[in-house]
């Protein structure tokens, strides 16, 4: 047991996710959420040693008022932890081009995750919000906070999944290409399947889905993600909570063109309000849907948009596995609560060999199990992430080496 420990930020598109633990033994002290960020009823949900503390925050509260609100807790509350903390790990979304690991973060880094929040609106601008109030709450560990990025565990991607079919001079000088995101998430949940599947990873075949406000799918292949739904933005890929997802270039084109709203606008539609959001009129909670799945046609039909969506990814991942796709993970926050959407999902699956047990996957949640899958199946898990844990392991790999 080590008596220092690394704060972990994970700030998501609408949601903040925090934890303090020990690297060393992977104990964990304190870890929360607030979620719901810039709707009404803002929720923090506090877990100290099974403890769960619940505070509604204002409505609409954004990133920054939000961590600065968790840390002045903590600092005041419980202050002996605070005081062990001894680096800080970083989720960021996008390094563009030049970053292709975890990184100590120094101005040249964020001066480079600035340039890449082109790529991830959603994301970047609040993992820099992290790392800004990190500074101002931790002036003695300035050193020692360190980027985890999501787009490193896509370095591995064949020039033909990455490029798309556009000049070629636009990657050449402008870096326009296929960077994914959920890296980390992604990367976490193979190597648990690994361990759960008794396969070494070089020689593992999985199809992982991250499934939240954000959701995206990897194709891995011998331990390595050979193709994935998010492209040059988080906003290419499924239907999630706020973004469209894939799309015809062309409805750009028109909404510009022929109904006359601006570009700024349009980019505002696509990643704040589609989605989710955009079918239903409603929500973009995927929780708020689903408690209405049989009540209103629009709840319905956003959902089944979304698997509908996320069968076909699916689908055409498995002609990437060679004959051999050893199981699809389901993580995040949907993907492993969501019994209804896994359901749906696997329905449409029958032809890959993946046969659903509903007795397992609406017992999931309390039992120790992870597959979900008939005994005539090929193998279904749902697999929490962590990537609070591997960003934890990352910072204090890199920062044991700073005197």
């Amino acid at each position: 047991m080590s008596k220092k420990l690394i704060l972990v930020l994970n700030c998501g598109s609408s949601s903040l996710k925090f934890s303090i633990l020990d690297p060393i033994s992977k104990k964990i002290y304190i870890f929360g959420i607030v979620e719901c960020l810039f709707l009404k009823k803002t929720k923090l949900k506090l877990n100290i040693f099974s403890k769960l503390y619940i505070k509604f925050l204002d409505d609409y509260t954004n990133h920054n008022d939000a961590l600065d609100f968790v840390l002045n807790f903590l600092k005041e509350k419980y202050l002996k932890y605070f005081k062990r903390i001894h680096g800080i790990g970083h989720r960021v979304v996008h390094g563009g081009i030049n970053i292709t690991q975890s990184v100590v973060i120094n101005d040249k880094i964020i001066l480079e995750i600035e340039k890449s929040s082109v790529f991830a609106p959603l994301h970047n601008p609040a993992n820099l919000i992290g790392i800004k109030l990190s500074y101002k709450f931790f002036p003695n560990l300035r050193k020692k906070n360190v980027a985890v990025f999501d787009t490193s565990f896509y370095s591995s991607l064949p020039k033909i999944a990455y490029l798309y079919a556009i000049p070629y001079k636009f990657y050449k000088k402008y870096k326009i290409k296929r960077y994914g995101a959920h890296g980390i998430s992604h990367n976490y949940v193979m190597k648990q399947s690994s361990y759960i599947l008794k396969k070494k990873k070089s020689s593992l075949n999985i199809i992982s889905c991250h499934l939240g406000n954000g959701s995206s799918v990897t194709a891995i292949k011998n331990g390595k993600s050979i193709d994935t739904s998010m492209g040059l933005t988080p906003l290419e890929g499924l239907v999630m909570g706020t973004r469209s997802g894939d799309l015809d270039p062309a409805i750009i084109f028109f909404m510009h063109k022929k109904i006359g709203i601006s570009l700024d606008k349009i980019e505002e539609i696509l990643t704040k309000k589609s989605g989710f959001l955009g079918i239903s009129e409603k929500s973009s909670d995927c929780r708020f849907l689903e408690k209405n799945f049989n009540k209103n046609k629009k709840e319905k039909l956003a959902i089944e948009i979304f698997c509908y969506r996320l069968a076909k990814y699916i689908s055409s991942y498995s002609i990437l596995m060679d004959n051999r796709l050893d199981a699809i993970i389901f993580t995040g926050g949907i993907g492993e609560n969501s019994q209804l959407i896994r359901k749906i999902v696997i329905s449409k699956l029958s032809l890959l060999g993946f046969y659903l047990d509903n007795n397992l996957n609406n017992t999931i949640k309390t039992t120790n199990n992870y597959f979900i899958n008939k005994k005539n199946s090929r193998s279904i898990l749902v697999i929490p992430t962590n990537e609070e844990l591997f960003i934890a392991l990352e910072t204090y790999k890199l920062i044991k080496l700073i005197k």
